[in-house]
């Protein structure tokens, strides 16, 4: 399973470890996922997906799952993001 966060695509970084002698050898910055549980109103369930700390504050910041998804593009997010994102815009297109 890759390292990318399915709501903001963050993925790892490569860089340096830099000695006191600037000596420089490659490493990986990895982003911090976790495996949540993120409550869709407008569908009124549960939906699974692995997302960084960050992405985490972002989707609360916007007003919640729904609003995250209608917002970004699908070329962020992941297939699993995108295939609840088409439910979510036929269900709001449904009521509206």
């Amino acid at each position: 399973m890759s390292r990318i966060c399915e709501l903001t695509g963050k993925s790892r970084q490569v860089g340096h470890n830099v000695s006191h002698a600037n000596n420089k050898t490659k490493r990986v910055f990895l982003p911090n996922l976790q495996n949540v549980t993120l409550l869709s109103e407008t569908l009124d369930r549960g939906i699974k997906f692995r997302v960084s700390t960050h992405g985490l504050r972002s989707v609360e910041h916007v007003g919640g799952l729904d609003n995250w998804l209608l917002k970004t593009s699908d070329t962020k997010l992941s297939p699993h993001a995108v295939k609840v994102k088409r439910e979510l815009a036929k269900k709001v297109a449904v009521a509206a």
